[in-house]
């Protein structure tokens, strides 16, 4: 796997500071049943590495202490953690909402069996990776027989309600290019998805999240190996939009690896890009929540895929067009 950080980080990224921490995105560890192209993290089923109960703890006691709102669980496949269940329901108790990054086809895993009917009964909130509503572009990006798994688990998530208008419990879906290019109109591309998904297959969700591709591990290596890095660092850098930078997901949430250490975001958390240039990273049990307010950002070069065209982050586009 090609290490990108020495190629993104002279960079002339605006600089940028938190505001109040509101949520906390947890990485529960790298083990997943897909290896997918455009996959950050570079997870798969080979991985071993998963948070430990007393990092679980240490975290969910910050979580209480700082006042969080959201915990955003992602991987890997979150639900493949042996204590998903168990931290999903001591954050609940605390009032805290929870996100699930699924990749659906997991819930149709026989030893995740009842999973999808744990989440409802939580009411957690579920955002699910479904990069095209045709049959063709999904297998390429995430495997054969992966279109099909989804759709499956769709309709039964639509079943316990997820999606549905009357219905409390969110579904969201999760878009991502197929190529080095940045993603099509949100708005546009939403109706295209629930037309065609609820015309063919009688499926509905909440909102589509449109999300660009990072220039870093398995999609930075790819781009390095067909010699189209620095095209795509250029087009990310020449669509560049300043609207963008004031609602950017670093800005009120800290990214946390398996291990417990602190992150802006969880692209730098890939990256290895500390907090603070040149100091040791952080532990979520040393981490002072109020610290972090008016702190800078670490940024690099890879900034520019949060912030160009309509922008792109966890929750989708930004608001701007490009």
């Amino acid at each position: 796997m090609y290490n990108t950080r020495p190629l993104l980080v002279n960079s002339d990224f605006p600089a940028i500071s938190r505001k109040s921490l509101e949520i906390l995105q947890i990485n529960l560890g790298y083990l997943c049943n897909l290896s997918c192209v455009h996959c950050h993290v570079n997870a798969g089923p080979k991985r071993t590495e998963l948070m430990s109960e007393d990092t679980l703890a240490q975290v969910l006691a910050f979580a209480e202490a700082a006042k969080i709102h959201t915990l955003d669980l992602t991987g890997g496949a979150p639900e493949m953690h042996p204590q998903f269940q168990s931290l999903v329901r001591a954050a609940r108790d605390r009032g805290i909402k929870v996100i699930d990054r699924c990749n659906l086809t997991i819930l149709e895993e026989p030893a995740y069996a009842g999973f999808a009917e744990f989440l409802a009964e939580q009411q957690v909130e579920i955002v699910a990776s479904l990069p095209c509503y045709l049959q063709e572009n999904v297998d390429k990006q995430r495997g054969k027989g992966v279109f099909q798994d989804s759709l499956a688990v769709l309709q039964r998530l639509n079943g316990l309600g997820y999606g549905q208008p009357d219905s409390s419990l969110q579904l969201n879906l999760v878009f991502n290019p197929q190529e080095a290019v940045l993603p099509p109109d949100q708005h546009n591309l939403e109706l295209a998805y629930k037309q065609h998904l609820h015309q063919h297959y009688g499926i509905v969700f909440n909102r589509l999240f449109a999300i660009a591709n990072m220039p870093i591990q398995r999609f930075g290596s790819m781009l390095v190996s067909q010699g189209r890095f620095e095209e795509y660092l250029s087009l990310l850098r020449d669509s560049f939009r300043a609207e963008n930078l004031a609602g950017l997901m670093c800005l009120n949430t800290i990214s946390i690896d398996w291990q417990g250490y602190v992150y802006d975001c969880d692209f730098n958390q890939m990256l290895a890009m500390p907090l603070v240039a040149d100091k040791p990273r952080p532990h979520i049990r040393e981490l002072n929540a109020a610290a972090l307010h008016g702190a800078d950002i670490a940024t690099a070069a890879h900034c520019y895929g949060c912030t160009a065209g309509q922008g792109s982050s966890c929750g989708g586009a930004l608001g701007a067009q490009g």
